[in-house]
């Protein structure tokens, strides 16, 4: 029971990594609360949950919904330990292939929102408290199609070193949780065939020196590190668990 007493809120909570880092939350005694964009997902995510969880839709990308995200958790909560910004747009494309408006979309969700929303947060957050950033092994690696994608992380990742100087004297601990290729439902909204998602796969599996992809569970046990009293002295740091992607 790590994180017992403690209250979270995990962006993007309804499915893959977000849906696990709940679950395991939950078992470790939190408090949780998630977003996602779907009112169906949401519901189906708090059905697997238990009712005890608070579902709240919300976009990532909007910035005014930041703030009426904040204000319903400040009346439904006395405090928040633990933010973990997980949602994110995961487009990849070749650098001729991308407009502004697909630009503007992933930087909103990527970077713009969660800056906000942690900004909209800032009264609610106890002392001391964790804020988990969901960055990627993509902004330490070339990977090709993956330019404003690893931008937007890179930029996120930079946020733990950045706020973690501002925000510390609150005791708030800012910190980057960055997964490597990582079996998720994210890999079915490319819009491929069965064909093309298995040779993706492939293709994914051949990057990663251990010879397989990621689980949810194993980053959400990461998540659960970053956000108990364990790491009290991890602050402004980026944890890779990405098969060795960015190291080997």
């Amino acid at each position: 029971m790590r994180l017992q007493g403690k209250h979270a809120l995990i962006t993007g909570g309804t499915s893959g990594i977000g849906l696990e880092t709940a679950r395991q939350f939950i078992a470790e005694g939190a408090t949780v609360a998630i977003t996602g964009r779907s009112e169906a997902g949401l519901a189906a995510a708090r059905r697997e949950l238990g009712a005890g969880v608070l579902a709240i839709c919300s976009e990532a990308g909007e910035v005014a919904g930041q703030q009426v995200l904040a204000t319903e958790l400040k009346a439904a909560w006395p405090k928040l330990d633990v933010l973990f910004l997980n949602a994110g747009d995961v487009t990849h494309r070749p650098l001729a292939e991308w407009d502004e408006a697909t630009f503007d979309r992933l930087m909103a969700t990527n970077l713009k929102g969660p800056f906000f929303l942690i900004r909209a947060l800032s009264p609610l957050f106890a002392n001391p408290a964790s804020i988990i950033l969901c960055g990627s092994v993509s902004a330490h690696i070339g990977l090709p199609q993956s330019s404003a994608y690893a931008a937007s992380k890179a930029a996120l990742l930079s946020l733990a070193r950045t706020l973690s100087g501002e925000l510390m004297h609150r005791g708030i601990r800012v910190n980057g949780l960055s997964p490597g290729p990582t079996e998720t439902p994210a890999l079915g909204k490319l819009g491929l065939d069965a064909t093309a998602q298995s040779a993706l796969r492939d293709d994914i599996r051949a990057l990663v020196p251990i010879g397989r992809m990621g689980t949810p569970i194993e980053l959400a046990k990461a998540a659960v590190f970053l956000a108990s009293d364990e790491s009290a002295f991890v602050v402004g740091t980026e944890l890779r668990v990405d098969g060795g992607v960015g190291s080997l």
